[in-house]
């Protein structure tokens, strides 16, 4: 593997990152989309969470292999100093510590935010985002039961949260 860049993303990103999400959205339950994103819609999404937040790409060569951002966690005004991450790896290349190499950066800007509480909803089973995350010292704090479903079952979210010290 060559050097991994690890950058603020781009709107023209937003094709490629379609991709990596799209995945997740037709073949696992780790996300609760069922029906593929479009570029247009990840631009837009995009550029509504880098109005705030921090928003970062992997890439090797030109090519995106991860990404991961912060997001507003709810809209109400006492939630300003929480946020929600997120966090994927394109198909085929996990277990390289490129999630972990995101999240070190994410983490890091969002050190300077004033971010008091990250939180990590994560669908259940999935050990390599749990693991990810307890790398990081978030903690399990909430199990909803059978509150999504998604390919003819239904799946658990744990959250797991950490405090911005």
């Amino acid at each position: 593997m060559n050097q991994i860049n690890i950058r603020l993303v781009k709107l023209p990103d937003a094709g490629q990152i379609a991709e990596i999400y799209n995945f997740y959205v037709l073949n696992t339950h780790h996300t609760f989309e069922t029906e593929p994103v479009t570029s247009g819609e990840m631009q837009k999404r995009i550029g509504e969470i880098v109005k705030i937040f921090p928003y970062l790409v992997a890439e090797e060569n030109g090519e995106i292999l991860a990404y991961a951002h912060a997001a507003q966690y709810k809209s109400r005004c006492a939630y300003k100093s929480t946020v929600e991450i997120s966090v994927y790896v394109k198909n085929g290349i996990k277990g390289k510590g490129i999630g972990t190499k995101l999240y070190e950066k994410l983490f890091k800007e969002l050190e300077q935010t004033g971010v008091h509480a990250i939180i990590a909803g994560i669908a259940l089973p999935n050990d390599a985002s749990v693991k990810l995350h307890e790398k990081f010292g978030f903690e399990k704090v909430a199990h909803f039961r059978e509150v999504g479903f998604k390919f003819y079952k239904w799946i658990d979210v744990g959250y797991w949260e950490l405090i911005n010290k």
